[in-house]
């Protein structure tokens, strides 16, 4: 995948990413305001930063309480062996799974980390049971239960960023 070069970041574009991320539904011309340029400019800076991959898509984030999905899962899985043909059993049973959020391959104790989203234990078990414990390769697995959500963010930080920004004042 392209990837924009840094310097072409400045202040005016991070600005424009700090928004989106806020609100992917604003205007080109509330963009623009926020950027301090013109429709013009910011339109192709936004165009720009989706060809080169820094935008990716927009979505309507959805509430999961509001769907029922109250119950957050960390699931902590080992597999037998930590080689290729493992890895990709494993990585294939997953990607099918709608209540996986992510996962992620991870160094450590665990091989993989999976956050999933449930009704409510009952049917954390049966994942449990009717998917993950059957993938062959799979050694162990550990399940860690969210209490509640103290922070949750999609935003990625742009801060460190802004003194490398061209054009930048600092």
């Amino acid at each position: 995948m392209p990837t924009v070069n840094r310097a072409k970041l400045d202040d005016a574009s991070l600005r424009i990413l700090d928004a989106l991320q806020q609100n992917a539904e604003l205007s080109n011309a509330e963009l623009a305001e926020i950027a301090g340029l013109s429709t013009s400019p910011c339109w192709r800076r936004v165009a720009d930063m989706k060809e080169h991959g820094v935008l990716r898509g927009a979505v309507t984030l959805v509430d999961p309480a509001a769907l029922g999905l109250a119950i957050n899962v960390f699931v902590h899985v080992s597999l037998k062996l930590q080689d290729k043909q493992s890895l990709e059993v494993f990585t294939d049973a997953i990607k099918e799974r709608p209540e996986v959020m992510e996962c992620y391959l991870m160094s450590g104790e665990a091989d993989f980390m999976l956050r999933v989203v449930s009704e409510d234990l009952a049917k954390y078990q049966t994942l449990l049971l009717d998917c993950l414990t059957t993938i062959p390769v799979v050694a162990s697995i550990r399940s860690s239960f969210a209490l509640s959500q103290v922070k949750y963010t999609t935003a990625l930080p742009t801060n460190h960023l802004r003194g490398r920004a061209a054009g930048s004042r600092r």
